[in-house]
């Protein structure tokens, strides 16, 4: 199929992206890698009067580090790629180095931005799940708002919804530095490798085995948003034996089934990568 007929405009500047958004809200859609847009565009899923193109706003492309607060700053048209890559990624969000191989595939992510997946919010990606595992902080511009900032726990807001307004432009997204005792751990179940995950886990910690300070249980594809499982968190932080942490984890997941997964299943897959990454952070399980 081909898209229903849109004027498209080409960002010259941030200003310019802006100003487009403030005039046609909701009637315009961004064009950051297209992986997902070019396609629902294509089925008539999404019929815009008017697609932004912000591919030229290179200054949306950076990879930094905030002098002040010494936060990691990734900008909006960050590729898939490239935070694969990026040391300073490794080094200061491994979370996300870690994440990064399990994104679709090689031609995806050499387009798809981190902008792009945060903004649609789709609640089977992995970016969304690793923001709120790591309390990211996610930057949204609009021309009559100027900048404001969203804890990305708040930001998503259902199935392919977010805080994001229609006169806003996501900019990028911060990471605050890891303590010296962070650790963290990444894990998904999908058919084949490059599908959607059938379920997948972010988790980050501080403190070590037996003395853990603070954590993050955060699954995608178990609901229509990142999941925090906060009550299995604290029981894990508390010391409980793992099969009461399990308990409160399937109390806390309701799963929709899909084509191939019932929820039961998916709650079953849930426990199993939660397990993977209990040993992930070196915590013994019974009879190890």
């Amino acid at each position: 199929m081909k898209p229903a007929p849109f004027a498209y405009v080409r960002a010259q500047s941030v200003e310019h992206a802006l100003d487009v958004l403030a005039e046609h809200g909701d009637d315009a859609l961004v064009l950051a890698g297209g992986q997902s847009l070019v396609p629902m565009l294509n089925l008539r899923l999404v019929q815009p009067a008017v697609v932004l193109d912000i591919n030229a706003l290179r200054g949306l492309a950076a990879i930094d580090t905030d002098p002040a607060s010494g936060a990691l700053r990734i900008g909006t048209l960050v590729r898939h790629r490239e935070i694969a890559s990026h040391q300073t990624v490794a080094a200061r969000a491994p979370l996300l180095h870690d994440a990064a191989p399990w994104i679709a595939h090689p031609a995806v992510r050499h387009r798809g931005t981190l902008g792009g997946s945060l903004a649609l919010a789709d609640p089977a990606a992995e970016w969304p799940a690793c923001a709120v595992a790591l309390d990211a902080t996610i930057r949204l511009a609009s021309r009559d708002g100027g900048e404001r900032s969203v804890p990305a726990s708040a930001f998503f807001q259902g199935l392919y919804q977010s805080e994001r307004r229609a006169d806003e432009l996501l900019v990028g997204c911060d990471f605050a530095p890891p303590g010296d005792d962070a650790v963290f751990s990444f894990r998904e179940l999908a058919r084949r490798h490059g599908d959607y995950a059938a379920v997948g886990l972010a988790l980050s910690a501080r403190g070590r085995p037996g003395a853990w300070t603070a954590m993050r249980v955060v699954f995608f594809g178990v609901g229509d948003t990142p999941v925090q499982a906060s009550a299995c968190a604290a029981a894990l932080i508390a010391g409980v034996d793992f099969p009461e942490a399990q308990a409160r984890l399937e109390g806390e997941l309701d799963p929709r089934p899909d084509l191939w997964f019932s929820a039961q299943a998916k709650r079953h897959l849930a426990v199993h990568l939660l397990r993977e990454a209990w040993r992930d952070l070196g915590n013994p399980m019974a009879g190890e």
